[in-house]
């Protein structure tokens, strides 16, 4: 079966296997853990004392919650990136087997915080590592060890990134490119600047 949260896709296997546990939570505590899932989504760090007592009354053990928190954290954020409107999500996770209190509970939060939810996703949608310094130089090779007359320019980049996947901190590349394939890049880096421009 198909779901508009899921990108008009079939749900995941192991969010079927697992969504019982959900169902364990009374819809009151439902409601607050989304919210702390939501904030977590937006910043915040989760409190997982917090999660531990809305989850006391229903026996989750520390495995089990970390389940319930990504099967939340999948629905807002897949919802969110789909721009599903609350009346569907709360029909389709009707239809996951979530009772209609647990998934009005979960639509309400959505709801309240989507646009925020949307936003948050907008601007770490395709981040990758930040260039933060470029140094260059041209050098121009007369011979090399295997070739008598090279007689050909090459230049010598080296990037300063940061903050790439996974957030790691400050890494410097070095390369050494063609003439010819430097031209190459140019015009590649043109293009994409231009359709860049012609999106935004």
């Amino acid at each position: 079966m198909k779901f508009r949260f899921c990108g008009e896709r079939d749900c995941p296997d192991w969010l079927l296997a697992e969504i019982v546990l959900l169902t364990k939570i009374t819809s009151v505590k439902m409601k607050l853990l989304v919210s702390n899932v939501i904030k977590d989504l937006l910043g915040s760090p989760l409190d997982y004392a917090k999660v531990n007592k809305l989850t006391a009354d229903a026996k989750l053990d520390a495995n089990d919650q970390k389940i319930c928190i990504a099967i939340i954290s999948f629905f807002i954020t897949n919802a969110a990136k789909n721009g599903v409107d609350g009346d569907t999500l709360s029909e389709e996770l009707q239809q996951l087997g979530l009772p209609k209190e647990h998934a009005s509970s979960v639509v309400k939060t959505y709801n309240d915080n989507v646009g925020k939810v949307q936003a948050v996703l907008r601007n770490d949608s395709l981040r990758l590592a930040t260039l933060k310094d470029i140094d260059w130089r041209v050098d121009y090779v007369l011979s090399s060890s295997e070739l008598e007359n090279v007689q050909t320019p090459s230049v010598q980049l080296r990037l300063k990134v940061a903050g790439g996947p996974g957030g790691e901190g400050t890494k410097v590349t070095r390369t050494s490119i063609s003439a010819a394939n430097l031209r190459l890049l140019v015009n590649d880096l043109k293009q994409a600047e231009a359709l860049m421009k012609e999106h935004s």
